[in-house]
């Protein structure tokens, strides 16, 4: 691409993302959510229309399974219209297009795991699900004392926070633990489905052999190693610009291979927001990119075992009742200074923490010898956080929302 056209494009991009377009969007809302709503019309989107996933997808994908009688799209980011223009029988409108505008304002229902645009208004008449997008183990919202995050400070963010919740009918909650904390943290006083994760029930309905073996093929997988998957979480204060955060690799890759290499491949799986892309070369046949995979539910269930830290992918994991270390190497920091915790983390966290490439060796290395034995804390773990977790959350979600309509 020319220099020019590249420019052109940036101010284009730049305007669109502007004060005045803002304006704009948010006069024509205002006027066309006066409308009569279509009471059919259902429009989905996932971590800010960039994938075609979590429960979003669950709950669409269990709509359309049992042929209920609803108009549905998805809202898509232009920068990730791959991700949806593969997808076969899905449609879908791009974020921020005309098209988008109207069926924003004239939908009965909104279904999304993220925060929407501050700036737009929700029709007087407009059902807004949010299903969230995870078990919190790090605080969130109004809870959060101290924010390190670019474009904004602690009181902004937690007004807009605020503000955007008010917008919420209802809000989808994991299990009891998660209920007290969404409620206070988004100051949500309305109705909260406490139905397990919709995203976990393909978790449940999908752990067999036969499922895993045809899912590491799609992926390109070898079927003779094991899978490890390292799921990172991202770091507030270490970031390029807004919504784009940095990530340093702490693992030994090269240490990896050598030792564990002729039994294990690894998966890797950055957090959404992270916008790093990572020099893999010379470990191609040992480390697999799926940052930009549609669905990391696949990867869950291909995985022998999960390396993460604070991400909240542990609690979905769980429902595997499979090994997991937590490589915290900045477990201090993280805790003291970034965000802080819930609960214990290093007494309840359901496998060990460990803080260098030698640790995670050493564990994966005493599972391959020794077997994988939950501890007496990962059956507590699962009995707090996974309780709810039986394959139907999707079912209760959708009774709730839209079967009672």
């Amino acid at each position: 691409m020319s220099r020019n056209l590249q420019g052109f494009k940036q101010k284009l991009i730049r305007l669109r993302r502007g004060p005045l377009v803002q304006k704009t969007y948010k006069l024509a809302f205002l006027i066309l959510g006066r409308l009569p709503k279509k009471k059919n019309l259902v429009v989905f989107e996932s971590f800010h229309g960039k994938q075609y996933s979590d429960s979003p997808r669950a709950i669409y994908e269990y709509m359309k399974e049992n042929k209920l009688p609803y108009d549905m799209y998805w809202m898509a980011d232009r920068r990730h219209l791959d991700v949806f223009e593969k997808l076969e029988d899905v449609r879908y409108v791009k974020r921020l297009s005309l098209k988008w505008i109207f069926l924003m304002a004239r939908a009965k229902y909104w279904v999304t795991n993220a925060r929407l645009p501050l700036w737009l208004p929700k029709p007087k008449d407009t059902i807004y699900v949010q299903t969230w997008h995870g078990t919190p183990l790090k605080r969130l919202g109004i809870d959060i004392e101290e924010i390190h995050m670019p474009g904004t400070d602690t009181e902004k963010y937690k007004k807009n926070f605020l503000f955007e919740a008010s917008k919420w009918d209802y809000l989808v909650s994991p299990n009891a633990y998660s209920t007290e904390i969404f409620k206070r943290a988004f100051g949500f006083d309305r109705k909260v489905i406490e139905s397990g994760y919709p995203r976990n029930d393909f978790l449940l309905n999908h752990n067999n052999p036969e499922k895993v073996e045809e899912l590491k093929r799609l992926c390109g997988l070898p079927a003779d190693k094991k899978v490890i998957l390292y799921a990172p979480t991202w770091r507030d204060n270490q970031f390029y610009a807004k919504g784009k955060y940095k990530f340093n690799l702490k693992m030994d890759l090269e240490q990896m291979k050598e030792e564990i290499g002729d039994q294990y491949v690894i998966a890797l799986r950055m957090h959404y927001l992270v916008a790093e892309h990572l020099d893999l070369t010379g470990y191609e046949d040992f480390v697999y990119d799926f940052s930009h995979h549609e669905d990391i539910r696949e990867l869950y269930l291909i995985a022998d075992l999960l390396i993460t830290d604070y991400s909240s992918v542990f609690f979905d994991y769980a429902n595997l009742k499979r090994p997991m270390v937590f490589f915290a190497y900045d477990i201090e920091n993280y805790r003291d200074h970034l965000r802080g915790f819930y609960f214990d983390f290093e007494k309840k966290a359901p496998g060990p923490l460990v803080k260098t490439t030698d640790e995670i060796i050493r564990e994966i290395k005493n599972i391959d010898e020794n077997g994988f034995t939950p501890m007496n804390r990962i059956e507590e773990f699962y009995k707090q956080f996974c309780y709810l977790e039986d394959g139907y959350a999707s079912d209760r979600v959708v009774r709730e929302v839209f079967k009672s309509k």
